[in-house]
């Protein structure tokens, strides 16, 4: 019986390591197939069409393109300044939201979570967001990019919520015996006690922030406003634009403007995967630092006593 069920484990245990490495390959090939694109010559993926697993021609046109680029690096900078100051600032004033909330003191709690929780599935939309940061000065102005998202949703007070609740009462009570005020209590004892859970939401408010373009399609004007995603969206559309023109043209007469359209639309497709790489590298080396506390971070809540 022992030997049997030994041998089911080991098939098991093939099958399942033989799934996560597919999964693994699936999920880690679109970023090798934009690496190898985006240092392949521009010239060679027009003529033999895009590389799948190596690079064919090697070439660092696309990269020093996009390194030298003012605009790019402008919204490079944009984005970067952006996600660092949203993350921090949404993380703290909403975990002090929610230190307040998860006091069982706190005057007038059922009326702040029925306006909490409409404020999850009710919003005034696009229209009303635009009619407001217009009124508010913000509308093509940095600020758009901070001040409308400095509280990070119901949700995640929620999830501070049960995070904090967590924490022994006799901690707070041994605190207060010793004198200690609210802010010191939440800055030296809750938030050291929060860290798995505040670096779980921070990932998620950093990857949510530094993709988001909507801000910026929605809310500028400027090009000295856009943001990395928003540009990499732009390129997209530019590399759209010259494949269904160089498609769309006909006849011997056109051979050449049609090579000249497909070097180009190439040229402008090897830049938007080196955009791409370069966007998608900060979070691919920012999340191993917090992984220890990620999967404490968001299993918070799950259990119940």
């Amino acid at each position: 019986m022992s030997k049997l069920k030994s041998r089911q484990e080991s098939r098991f245990q093939i099958i399942l390591t033989a799934f996560m490495v597919l999964l693994m390959a699936v999920t880690v090939y679109p970023m090798w197939y934009s690496l190898i694109n985006s240092l392949n010559n521009a010239n060679d993926i027009a003529k033999n069409g895009y590389a799948l697993l190596w690079i064919r021609k090697f070439s660092w046109d696309s990269w020093a393109t996009v390194l030298g680029d003012a605009k790019i690096l402008r919204a490079l900078f944009i984005t970067c300044s952006r996600t660092i100051l949203v993350t921090v600032l949404q993380t703290l004033i909403t975990s002090m939201f929610a230190y307040g909330f998860s006091r069982s003191n706190l005057v007038g709690k059922r009326f702040y979570s029925t306006i909490g929780f409409l404020s999850m599935y009710l919003n005034g939309g696009v229209i009303a967001y635009f009619i407001l940061f217009n009124a508010m000065h913000l509308y093509n102005t940095y600020w758009v990019y901070i001040i409308p998202c400095l509280f990070g949703g119901f949700y995640n007070v929620i999830i501070f919520n049960a995070n904090f609740k967590a924490i022994p009462g006799s901690l707070f009570e041994t605190a207060k015996i010793d004198g200690a005020s609210e802010p010191y209590i939440f800055f030296k004892i809750v938030l050291p006690l929060s860290k798995p859970v505040i670096s779980a939401l921070s990932i998620f408010t950093a990857v949510a922030t530094w993709n988001d373009y909507t801000q910026t399609l929605y809310y500028t004007r400027s090009e000295t406003l856009q943001t990395l995603a928003y540009y990499t969206l732009s390129l997209t559309k530019s590399t759209q634009s010259a494949a269904d023109l160089s498609s769309s043209m006909t006849g011997t007469a056109a051979s050449s403007v049609l090579t000249v359209m497909s070097e180009a639309a190439s040229n402008y497709k090897t830049i938007e995967l080196a955009c791409m790489v370069i966007s998608a590298i900060p979070l691919i080396v920012a999340y191993p630092f917090a992984q220890k506390y990620f999967e404490k971070g968001v299993m918070v809540g799950s259990v119940k006593e």
